[in-house]
């Protein structure tokens, strides 16, 4: 078989990908962190859903960089406890530039085209038109982009690199706290006094859109003993990916 010279290309990004999530393995997040910011200078992006890894991350690029970029997508389906904690953080983060993106279309617009609740007729189509279709503008004009996965979230993740090449949108990819426990998430949270979204605390291990979004215990998140942290998610569907990270 003989690769086109763009394929070449690819090899080679996946190959130094691979080379540097093995160094990185090691290193830890911050040191990828500034390895990131030293190597793509203002050409990378931070991927923020309000998330506790999201959180961390915006915490340790704000010690370490004068701006950090970071970008929501905003579904127009988020909890108010979402909405309220991302103008809690931008309060408390300064140096924070967040970029918020809405979809093409409005949910009146949506309906109209493509059916009411497509959440639940069609929650693909849904994500897609509401996450994965923002999330490609977002990205343009950039060369790299965090994001806050982390192998523990669910099966689906379990093999994630801490460095990656993006295929699909031809970039690399960096996933600083991907080895990391939920205790030392956490444990990071609350030592560094850091706001974080109340409905944790409320049973849902994880935060998405409110309607495809359900708590699945009670209690502090510390201690949730859900299947995984992604419980909840697309609740009483096979669906557990909303096309972001795959």
């Amino acid at each position: 078989m003989v690769l086109s010279v763009d394929a070449l290309g690819m090899k080679r990004e996946q190959a130094k990908a691979t080379e540097l999530a093995a160094h990185f393995e090691e290193a830890g997040p911050e040191a990828l962190l500034r390895w990131v910011a030293r190597q793509y200078a203002d050409r990378w992006v931070l991927a923020c859903a309000f998330g506790p890894e999201s959180l961390i991350l915006i915490d340790m690029l704000s010690r370490m960089q004068p701006v950090v970029r970071a970008f929501f997508i905003d579904t127009d389906f988020h909890f108010p406890k979402t909405l309220a904690l991302k103008d809690e953080i931008l309060e408390r983060y300064p140096t924070l530039r967040l970029e918020v993106l809405k979809p093409r279309l409005t949910v009146a617009e949506q309906d109209a085209s493509y059916g009411e609740a497509l959440n639940k007729t069609n929650p693909d189509q849904c994500c897609f038109l509401r996450k994965v279709e923002p999330l490609q503008r977002a990205l343009q004009g950039h060369d790299c982009w965090l994001s806050g996965l982390r192998r523990e979230h669910a099966p689906t993740r379990a093999q994630t690199p801490m460095v990656q090449w993006d295929w699909q949108r031809d970039m690399l990819k960096v996933n600083p706290l991907v080895h990391w426990s939920k205790s030392q998430v956490w444990r990071y949270i609350l030592d560094h006094e850091i706001p974080y979204n109340q409905l944790h605390d409320e049973g849902y291990p994880s935060i998405g859109c409110a309607p495809c979004t359900r708590p699945v215990t009670s209690g502090s998140i510390l201690h949730q003993a859900a299947q995984d942290d992604r419980s909840g998610r697309w609740f009483g569907t096979t669906k557990v990916e909303c096309g972001l990270h795959l």
